[in-house]
């Protein structure tokens, strides 16, 4: 990060950035992955939906939170993603920013358990562990080696068992 970057709250008038910096980032096969089928219909956790703006640049780096229901009692956790960073603006520490603020705001606004497919390298650098093979499963196709948990609260994996939904799909 630089001097003139700046963590704020993403707004409605920064959502075409966003999607232009996701496209560059993931490609336009994004919304096929599993973890965009957890996102639809949802509402980002209030919040912790944050952006790294500079001043060349404008947006340079997103990242939001998905509340989620775990399995028969509906163990709540969130998702985390997408977290992007612009390809000009990588490996100079946005995206940790992005994490170390928004997770320590989870943590103050009361959540519990973090979760996310991404890369064991990348994310362990904040803390996140692979998850137990089949304690956790997801609504689709998801590398089980990919599947990551963070822990805001100790022990609040040990909770978490079973089928990964969207909160506002949980009927229980």
């Amino acid at each position: 990060m630089t001097s003139q970057s700046q963590i704020s709250a993403a707004t409605p008038a920064d959502q075409p950035a966003i999607e232009h910096l996701l496209d560059l980032g993931f490609g336009l096969t994004r919304r096929t992955k599993t973890s965009y089928r957890l996102r639809e219909g949802a509402v980002a956790a209030p919040g912790l939906s944050q952006v790294i703006r500079e001043s060349a640049l404008g947006v340079v780096g997103a990242i939001s939170y998905w509340p989620l229901a775990i399995g028969a009692k509906g163990t709540p956790a969130l998702l985390l993603g997408p977290l992007a960073v612009h390809p000009e603006r990588q490996n100079i520490g946005i995206g940790r920013a992005l994490m170390a603020h928004t997770l320590a705001a989870a943590k103050n606004a009361g959540h519990r358990l973090v979760i996310l497919v991404g890369d064991l390298p990348y994310y362990a650098r904040m803390g996140f562990q692979q998850v137990p093979e089949g304690q956790l499963l997801l609504p689709g196709p998801a590398d089980p080696k990919r599947l990551l948990y963070l822990e805001l609260v100790p022990g609040s994996l040990t909770d978490a068992q079973g089928l990964v939904i969207a909160a506002h799909r949980y009927q229980g």
